[in-house]
């Protein structure tokens, strides 16, 4: 299972909290590249549905992985 920032922005919109088949179906329904219901469909099965990308892609960057202080530059 490979993901790509890309590839995870097909998620973006989906109906969190969801399972796995249902996120399958959006992926489907949406027009997601293959890639992605690939990697859907290599996730584990589990009862409890997943709450965000962070729990299927746990290195998912988040908005403070890009966050830039000036303060902290070397001159």
């Amino acid at each position: 299972m490979v993901w790509t920032l890309e590839l995870a922005s097909y998620l973006d919109d989906a109906p969190w909290p969801a399972n796995k088949a249902e996120l399958i179906d959006y992926s489907q329904r949406t027009g997601a590249p293959q890639e992605v219901i690939e990697n859907l469909r290599d996730l584990e099965e589990t009862d409890e549905p997943y709450e965000s990308i962070e729990e299927i892609w746990l290195d998912y960057p988040t908005k403070e992985d890009f966050f830039y202080d000036d303060e902290e530059k070397d001159f």
